[in-house]
């Protein structure tokens, strides 16, 4: 049975997409994969969208979307590093990944981003398949 995992930030906008991105395509065998914000956005960043593009996921037709919009009962709650509380959302599992937001920033900060999201996504799904979550 597949986990149901999301990941949250506070425009759902560049890194809780990116990790969706991730999460499904090298996931989508053990994981059923949401993103949200906490505040409502007008659009993906287009620099996630670039350098997802660059790894080979198509991000252009994903849009934000807000805790409401997605399972109100998850197993995984995974949290970009937002320096926010996000609201109570039932899980059997959550964890904060502490990750800059490269938004404003050059480029190289999305690209730089991305890779570290693709390996806390393949630690994440490797945890899931060996029963550890």
């Amino acid at each position: 049975m597949k986990k149901k995992v999301a990941f949250v930030c506070v425009h759902n906008s560049c890194r809780s997409q990116m990790a969706e991105g991730w999460a499904k395509k090298l996931g989508s065998d053990a994981l059923e994969v949401y993103s949200a914000g906490t505040e409502d956005y007008p659009e993906v960043k287009p620099g996630a969208v670039e350098v997802m593009e660059e790894a080979g996921i198509d991000m252009s037709s994903h849009y934000p979307k807000l805790l409401t919009d997605i399972p109100e009962e998850l197993d995984i709650l995974i949290t970009m590093g937002c320096n926010v509380v996000c609201p109570f959302v039932p899980c059997s599992h959550s964890e904060d990944w502490g990750l800059e937001d490269p938004s404003g920033g050059p480029i190289e900060g999305f690209r730089n981003t991305r890779d570290i999201i693709k390996g806390k996504v393949e630690e994440l799904i490797k945890r899931v398949k060996n029963g550890d979550l």
